[in-house]
């Protein structure tokens, strides 16, 4: 591309006598050229621009970030920046590796060898703008009429998106994915309308929107659903936080926690619903602002590790361990596991790779329990899990049998008086969700037993449990 500019010089001639002064106009033509943005591309690249010339290589420009310098400069401190090098500096490069780590037909809607793949020119080095957004050669030569805008879709053959390379027994984040409840087999089931007030945490479009993301994609004003994709939780331009989140994942916050920007719903009862929590593990695991008080509660009880400072990454530290897997025989690698699954307690298949079915807890995988060093092994990560959620099992079924006694006019919803029934009524659902024994189990039991006491004191029903009993548990989980 080059540019030129006319300049138009006025030429005086000065006499030596002073009366004999005069001024004549001449034009003349001057040519500057400025620097090519880019230099053309190779045909079989198929559009493709890459860095442009050997100067943007090495500064790592793209030609679209002549444009988009914003963006530009974000992309600049992602991996995807370096991605070249890193494969390079590996250790184990290979040319299959390649495609993966230069500007290719991955990532895009591209099909056939483009960019490096087609011309092995370096110019395709790393994972730029055009890996996700496709060819921006249309794009520059008319920037209105051609928007490559990118897709953050995931299909379950994994031939495009983020899938297309995040795959694999070494990159098994999208493999591991699509048997989680973040993927296509929960997320979408049962149609959730866009615009209502689950779509904010059941549909990419809803959580993006709702996470503050406004840039348009693809699929933006589609009608399919779509499962809680990549991007939902990772930012293919911003390295402000580890990974690309979109939101840091170690703050104790349940407004500035990626995690807890969903999972912190229906935390507490409300006076016009019965239905339960909803998805509390946020505020539970923190041990505030969760279940219902009874009267004369004392909050200050001992918390559980998993939500204190001891556990600096909270949800992340055992829902998204990763860890290589060896065959136990040879010990060759098997599979590099990033706990994409979102378990924290998974099962394996045969080879010790961890899957999205379930099975018996005597078959489950602890290791995350004992990777970031907070239980000796996983004999002992499981036996304080039964042990936690068998008390916790008891105390549900004591206040159920309590509660059982009440009189039915003590459930009305619709009065908008939040009853002590009621109120221990959302105790004991608390209590039925089985995570709840792992993520505080010591506040679980004391809003289970605290709950006991206030449907006696309301009601004159006594517990099953016994006095001595109930003074024991008491003092065990540190009141």
């Amino acid at each position: 591309m080059k540019a030129s500019h006319v300049v138009r010089f006025i030429t005086c001639t000065v006499g030596l006598v002073l009366v004999a002064a005069g001024c004549t106009e001449t034009n003349t033509e001057t040519i500057f050229v400025d620097r090519p943005l880019f230099d053309d591309p190779p045909a079989a690249a198929s559009g493709f621009l890459g860095y442009g010339t050997a100067d943007a290589q090495a500064e790592g420009f793209t030609v679209c970030g002549n444009c988009h310098i914003g963006k530009q400069s974000e992309w600049e401190l992602t991996h995807h920046a370096d991605a070249w090098n890193t494969l390079q500096n590996s250790g184990h490069a290979q040319p299959f590796c390649e495609g993966c780590h230069a500007v290719s037909e991955n990532g895009n809607a591209a099909e056939g060898d483009v960019g490096w793949v087609a011309t092995a020119d370096t110019r395709y080095y790393d994972v730029q703008c055009e890996s996700c957004h496709g060819p921006g050669s249309g794009h520059v030569s008319n920037p209105g009429a051609a928007q490559p805008l990118a897709s953050i879709a995931v299909d379950l053959d994994l031939t495009s998106g983020c899938g297309e390379c995040h795959q694999g027994s070494h990159h098994g984040f999208v493999d591991e994915w699509l048997q989680s409840r973040h993927g296509p087999i929960e997320s979408n089931a049962g149609a959730r309308d866009r615009g209502g007030s689950c779509a904010s945490c059941h549909e990419a479009r809803g959580a993006l929107l709702a996470l503050g993301e406004t840039a348009p994609f693809v699929e933006k004003d589609g009608v399919a659903n779509l499962p809680i994709v990549c991007s939902v939780c990772h930012d293919p331009h911003n390295a402000t936080n580890e990974h690309q989140l979109r939101f840091p994942v170690d703050v104790p916050d349940v407004n500035n926690n990626l995690c807890m920007k969903c999972h912190q719903r229906r935390a507490v009862p409300e006076v016009d619903n019965s239905r339960g929590p909803h998805s509390p593990q946020g505020p539970l695991l923190l041990g505030e602002d969760v279940g219902w008080i009874p009267p004369n509660f004392n909050t200050n009880i001992v918390r559980g590790t998993h939500g204190s400072a001891q556990n600096e990454k909270l949800c992340v530290t055992c829902h998204l361990h990763a860890r290589d897997i060896t065959d136990p025989v040879s010990g060759d690698f098997v599979f590099s596991s990033k706990g994409h699954l979102f378990k924290p307690i998974p099962c394996l298949d045969p080879q010790g790779v961890p899957v999205g079915t379930d099975c018996d807890v005597s078959e489950r995988s602890f290791a995350s329990c004992t990777g970031a060093g907070c239980h000796g092994d996983e004999t002992v990560a499981r036996s304080l899990y039964l042990v936690s959620t068998g008390r916790i099992a008891a105390a549900v079924a004591d206040l159920a049998a309590q509660l059982a006694q009440v009189p039915a006019t003590e459930f009305d919803t619709e009065d908008g008086i939040l009853t002590v029934a009621e109120g221990a009524t959302f105790n004991q659902k608390l209590g039925e969700i089985t995570s709840s024994a792992i993520h505080n189990p010591f506040l679980t039991e004391a809003l289970l037993l605290g709950s006991m006491v206030a449907v006696e004191n309301e009601y004159g029903i006594a517990p099953r449990i016994l006095p001595s009993e109930m003074a024991a548990r008491w003092s065990e989980i540190g009141r």
